[in-house]
């Protein structure tokens, strides 16, 4: 996930009337060689102007961003019918020291849940002699999916982290989060990186929400090629079993791998493919166009304010999908973005501005790149 919303640090307290008129009078003045205004509001401590701008958006807010800092507030600049609106907010920028330690701390810890995770996946035969060794040795069975999987989550969260440096934004480290495998299966639950100021336009937010998916597919993808070709077909096994289920993609590679799987058979994964599935399922579900999520941001980016309806839509879409699957996963993923995530999506600085026809090519492939990563039934029981 990659992302948690943006907070500013707003005042202690809404100022008095008199001082909030008196900041007015002052932003006014620093606004009206950029805007010509037509009306002036103050909505509890947020004080507005609309009118038409005399520059370019991309322009105004950086005049605005250094205008309006002085006095402690942050410009939010969006359309409104033939003109704009100016919204000054009482955010100073978050300014916190890293706390490597923490990141360091979470890491070790995820790294020690999928070490432990990946000791269930077997496959490979040199690491696989490592199950029978007494005492800590025996966790060394866990290396390749482990690796791989840890590979995949800290490139998608570096691909933001960078991405996020390089427009400016206020951002942290990626925290991992560990998760013993008998609560989930592949040790961890992911990462996020915390978002301390508010993306600059939506060009900038689509960037930095797209090149976390795109840099861990980049990883994801060689690695599921190396790792069907590390596996094998054998008979299927007379007893119980669980497999992951097959996504369009996955399918496709696997039959490009071994053609017609005959009956009685199913191939049995090397764990570098277990872990590259993973990070399949953890790209399509941050893929998912809701609230803060990555697709989330993609969607805003996209379609403004209509993503909130994208959202909507994307969750009714989920739950249709367990009832024609019969799959209680997608009941629960539904459930956890409506209690947990919600389709609320934060202010962008520039929300005039659209974005390049490049982008929005780029933001439908990331929602077809979805639908081929998704396994309509992830977990199977034979």
């Amino acid at each position: 996930m990659r992302f948690w919303p943006f907070r500013g640090r707003p005042a202690a307290a809404p100022p008095p009337t008199n001082d909030l008129l008196a900041t007015e009078e002052l932003l006014r003045k620093n606004v009206e060689d950029l805007l010509v205004v037509r009306e002036r509001q103050i909505r509890g401590g947020v004080i507005v102007f609309r009118g038409e701008l005399l520059l370019s958006p991309s322009r105004a807010v950086d005049a605005l961003l250094e205008r309006f800092r002085v006095f402690g507030y942050t410009p939010f600049v969006h359309a409104d019918g033939d003109g704009v609106v100016v919204q000054a907010w009482p955010l100073a920028e978050v300014v916190e020291r890293p706390r490597v330690a923490v990141n360091v701390v979470l890491f070790v810890l995820t790294g020690a849940s999928t070490l432990v995770a990946g000791t269930m996946f077997s496959g490979s035969p040199t690491f696989d002699a490592f199950r029978s060794a007494s005492g800590p040795a025996w966790l060394l069975s866990g290396v390749p999916f482990a690796c791989t999987l840890l590979a995949i989550l800290g490139v998608h969260e570096f691909g933001h982290y960078f991405t996020a440096r390089h427009y400016g934004a206020q951002v942290s480290l990626p925290f991992f989060i560990p998760a013993p495998p008998p609560l989930f299966l592949f040790g961890t639950m992911g990462a996020i990186i915390r978002m301390r100021s508010p993306a600059r336009d939506r060009n900038s937010l689509f960037d930095i929400a797209a090149a976390g998916p795109l840099a861990g597919l980049a990883v994801a993808l060689p690695a599921v090629i190396i790792g069907l070709a590390w596996s094998t077909v054998m008979p299927t096994p007379p007893g119980g079993y669980l497999a992951f289920g097959d996504s369009l993609l996955i399918r496709w590679l696997v039959h490009l791998r071994f053609g017609s799987i005959p009956g009685g058979a199913m191939v049995f994964t090397h764990p570098v493919a277990d872990a590259a599935w993973a990070g399949f399922l953890v790209t399509a579900l941050n893929l998912f166009p809701v609230g803060q999520l990555d697709g989330g941001r993609i969607a805003y980016a996209l379609f403004g304010r209509h993503h909130r309806a994208v959202g909507v839509l994307t969750v009714a879409g989920l739950i249709l999908m367990g009832v024609l699957t019969w799959s209680p996963n997608w009941f629960v993923w539904a459930a956890l973005l409506l209690l947990l995530i919600g389709f609320h999506h934060g202010a962008i600085l520039d929300d005039v501005t659209p974005l390049s026809p490049g982008r929005r090519v780029v933001g439908l492939a990331c929602f077809v790149l979805m639908v081929l990563l998704v396994p309509p039934v992830p977990i199977q029981f034979g």
